[in-house]
């Protein structure tokens, strides 16, 4: 009885919050602006997309780009949101104390626990309110946008509602503290300011680190915002909601009834130290909870990428070790660690056993802005100058002669380097990269982890005779996809071993996965090609490359294949590059039959491919074959011309050039014994060459490394590079006719802050009348 009498109260106290909140205009006025700053940045986003909806262009990721991305609204909403709260909340308590009401309160059979939760309850409607104003614009965007992500968008606005929430609580609470209601909303705009700022403090000290990174709300409702809803964020905005309004209770009987200073010290400390261990115990990986609302769970792993984390048995150690003299030092500093840790955060969410240390210490590394900086000293004393510019200890790094003891990572240059562990001593190796992106991301940790429980297919590359090798460093070469440790897409790290042979003094072994021979400038030795023609009988992998003017040698090695490499070069004229660079595009069967090409087919990606030689596949007849990559009908095969460089090129029918669809890369499978045998052709061996790969060919759209990931990817059958792709995005297209931007323009901007505004002077104006 006294519980539902509480309830009770507890609704008699927000139905009159409710009413002096909505018949004052300060409640609309910040509605009203709320509406008009969402129209206004929703109009911004959603006005060029219309426009491009009316020129016939397409569109694509419609949901992300006016909710969630670069220019969506949600991301700005959360920025300005904590100013309006403030407004609201300062009067919540503080008239109670400037009217003299409080003392009716205090007097009345109302408890403080009814009171505060009175109080809060008519927040929580009046943040349903702008939720709601928000809910207008994703009403309508449902409307006219086909296959609109509903999950994402609702995950989001939770995320923001739970963060108005936290603002109001904090907002009572120091309503609860002073009579003078600016004093209020300044001070909560500085409790706000805190909590934002607490997670950079003492993040180079351990203990420290964890609390104040925790207590942080900067960046909490981000992950709602990308549609992945934590139940570490959840019960975080939970803890603080109950943290301020226990305290504003508190405070309320601290008020009612004299206490000792003891005992109000005793209370106080209670309610933060059980704050603390709930937020411990909730963000404990083993008993997070996650749930992916977006269409292409992109804030997940990857089937594939589970299946390997889940079957990683025992514990798994991820050591760190960070020169201090290395370019990529920062990112393993103590004060980044936790950010460190979101590296893996997708991969504690299914393996919460996974540890992870550190070691620091300082040795020679190439690393010239160091030069620059501190020129003629020696690295003992750089250690000492970044020490004290980055407030470090220098004793926590290890010297070169005390990490030789542990590791030896000489063969690494001394860079930033990870070392997976498995409770059984087997290790692998996770590198940093020579890109933009630097760091690796899902496929290469994956592929890395899958290394420790999978075999890891051996791919040989045939030397001699002109070949290109993977010890080349040259524009020719193949080092860079072959073996480079700090290439993103090389096979070592997407999870292949390479190795090289020579075709005339070894036999091709049986633990060989994959035999690559490519450019032949002189013919294989008859030895050579007997032990090639007897690997392809067996039903071995191949993957054969050959160049211009290389026909006659590589056809004798595809002669029984069906497969013959025609004379002369494909070309395609192009004002901005050389015509002998064929812009290829992947074919509607590669992408029907290999998920690595269906994304580059769906958005027209192509394939540089240098002098690339056409193929003829008619006399294949013991092989499925699949075209991977044609050129379009404007190509055609040049034999007249063969200086590059100068030369002219004209499409001459009297010396059998004819232009038309040709391919320069195709596939081959059958069924060997127990074998399925696969072997790819390609006309040209240097859309994989170290120079291509580094190259960026102006009009063409070029996506060579899908070449690299694809085709090995293939003949490995589907084990390695790691798959991390998603489904593709499918709100693509708008439901409304064309010619209608003006008027959601003039609707978001204009009427929908007056309907607003028009609702909120009719009900004060009913209200006077009265």
């Amino acid at each position: 009885m006294k519980i539902s009498n509480n309830i009770k109260a507890t609704f008699r106290v927000a139905n009159i919050e409710l009413n002096s909140m909505f018949y004052s205009p300060v409640a609309w006025l910040v509605l009203v602006i709320f509406g008009f700053q969402i129209g206004m940045s929703f109009t911004e986003v959603f006005s060029p997309l219309l426009h491009s909806h009316d020129l016939g262009q397409e569109l694509w990721q419609i949901t992300n780009r006016v909710y969630t991305g670069m220019w969506g609204i949600l991301p700005p909403i959360l920025k300005y949101v904590y100013l309006y709260i403030p407004l609201i909340t300062m009067g919540l308590m503080s008239k109670e104390y400037q009217s003299g009401s409080i003392k009716l309160l205090y007097s009345s059979p109302i408890n403080n626990v009814s009171i505060i939760g009175g109080k809060f309850l008519a927040m929580m409607v009046y943040g349903m309110a702008l939720i709601a104003v928000l809910g207008v614009f994703v009403l309508f965007s449902a409307l006219v946008i086909e296959n609109f992500d509903w999950p994402k968008i609702l995950v989001g606005m939770l995320g923001l509602y739970l963060l108005i929430l936290a603002y109001s609580a904090i907002g009572l609470f120091m309503s609860s503290i002073t009579k003078y209601q600016v004093v209020a909303a300044i001070g909560t705009l500085a409790i706000l300011a805190a909590l934002n700022y607490v997670g950079e403090v003492g993040q180079s000290y351990g203990l420290v680190r964890n609390i104040t990174y925790w207590l942080s709300i900067s960046g909490r409702s981000y992950p709602f915002l990308d549609g992945l809803f934590s139940s570490d964020d959840f019960f975080y905005f939970l803890i603080v909601i109950a943290f301020f309004l226990a305290l504003s209770v508190l405070k309320l009987n601290t008020e009612k009834s004299i206490m000792p200073l003891k005992t109000k010290v005793m209370k106080y400390s209670f309610i933060v130290l059980v704050t603390l261990c709930v937020g411990y115990l909730s963000s404990m990986p083993g008993i997070k909870f996650y749930y992916d609302a977006s269409y292409t769970q992109e804030n997940t792993l990857s089937p594939e990428s589970q299946d390997v984390i889940k079957n990683v048995p025992g514990e798994l150690k991820i050591t760190t070790y960070v020169n201090l003299l290395d370019e990529n030092f920062y990112k393993g500093l103590p004060k980044n660690r936790n950010r460190d840790y979101e590296t893996f955060e997708k991969y504690f969410r299914f393996k919460s056993d996974i540890k992870m240390e550190y070691v620091y210490y300082y040795d020679k590394c190439n690393n010239s802005s160091l030069n620059w900086r501190f020129p003629n000293t020696s690295d003992e004393e750089r250690v000492r100058l970044l020490c004290e510019a980055e407030r470090l200890d220098p004793e926590m790094f290890l010297t070169p002669e005390e990490i030789a003891k542990i590791i030896d990572l000489k063969p690494e240059y001394n860079k930033f380097l990870r070392v997976i562990e498995r409770d059984n001593g087997e290790k692998v190796y996770l590198r940093v990269f020579n890109d933009n992106m630097k760091y690796p991301e899902e496929a290469e940790i994956s592929a890395a982890m899958k290394r420790l429980i999978f075999p890891s297919p051996l791919v040989a590359f045939s030397t001699g005779y002109g070949s290109r090798e993977i010890d080349n460093y040259g524009g020719r070469g193949f080092y860079l996809f072959g073996h480079d440790k700090w290439f993103r897409q090389s096979l070592l790290n997407s999870g292949f071993n390479t190795r090289t042979i020579n075709l005339d003094e070894e036999e091709i072994a049986s633990d060989i996965d994959v035999l690559v021979i490519s450019d032949l400038r002189e013919p294989l030795s008859d030895i050579a090609e007997k032990k090639v023609q007897d690997y392809i009988t067996k039903g071995g992998n191949m993957f054969i490359l050959g160049d211009y003017n290389r026909e006659n040698n590589m056809n004798r090695l595809t002669e029984s294949l069906g497969v013959k490499f025609l004379k002369g070069v494909v070309v395609n004229l192009n004002e901005y590059v050389s015509p002998t660079i064929l812009p290829a595009r992947f074919t509607k069967e590669s992408a029907e039959h290999y998920l690595q090409y269906l994304k580059c087919y769906e958005y027209e990606l192509q394939v540089a491919q240098p002098t690339v030689q056409a193929l003829d596949y008619s006399a294949v007849t013991d092989f499925e074959v699949i075209p991977v990559l044609v050129s379009d009908t404007t190509a055609w095969i040049e034999y007249e011309t063969t200086d590059f460089v100068d030369g002219e090129f004209v499409c001459n029918p009297d010396a059998g050039e004819k232009k038309g669809i040709y391919t320069t890369m195709l596939t081959l499978q059958r069924t060997v014994g127990d074998k399925d045998q696969r072997i790819i052709i390609a006309g040209d061996a240097d859309m994989i060459s170290n120079e291509t790969l580094t190259s960026q060919y102006t009009n063409i759209n070029a996506t060579n490394y899908t070449i690299i990931t694809g085709s090995f990817r293939w003949l490995s059958y589907e084990k390695f590079p790691i798959n991390t792709q998603r489904l593709s995005y499918n709100d693509n297209r708008l439901r409304l006719p064309k010619g209608y931007r003006n008027w959601v323009n003039w609707g978001g901007m204009i009427v929908f802050p007056l309907l607003i505004a028009l609702c909120g002077i009719l009900l004060i104006v009913c209200r006077q009348r009265k």
